[in-house]
């Protein structure tokens, strides 16, 4: 069974910094290209980063370009994303997906994504 789990979320105070893990089992894990989606209540969901499956290829929306970073550690299974500098307008319930597109480099459309995690909620409020 294809499964995707996030943790590390929880309340921040702005400017500080948080840091997401989304642990997969249950496929071959190096196939799949990962994003980081959220969603804050009311609004849609937005694409945050992802990271492609072969070459390492990163990608971030505009309004977290030089405060996110994205990894995978494909030995553990397990992508992060390293959050700074934090805004109460990042606050949201963040989600991890799978997608595998072969020989793509990952995009931030929900649409071509198979697998999610059930979301961790990240707060950013003083």
């Amino acid at each position: 069974q294809m499964q995707l789990v996030e943790s590390g979320g929880g309340l921040v105070q702005p400017g500080g910094s948080l840091r997401l893990s989304c642990a997969a089992s249950g496929f071959t894990w190096d196939d799949y290209n990962i994003g980081w989606f959220r969603q804050a209540p009311g609004k849609e969901r937005e694409g945050v980063s992802c990271v492609s499956s072969s070459t390492g290829y990163t990608f971030y929306a505009g309004s977290v370009k030089g405060r996110f970073t994205i990894s995978r550690d494909n030995a553990k299974n397990t992508v992060y994303l390293q959050m700074h500098s934090l805004k109460p307008e990042d606050t949201a319930v963040y989600y991890c997906a799978a997608e595998n597109r072969l020989f793509s480099l990952c995009v931030l459309n929900p649409n071509v994504y198979d697998v999610w995690g059930q979301g961790t909620q990240v707060t950013v409020s003083s």
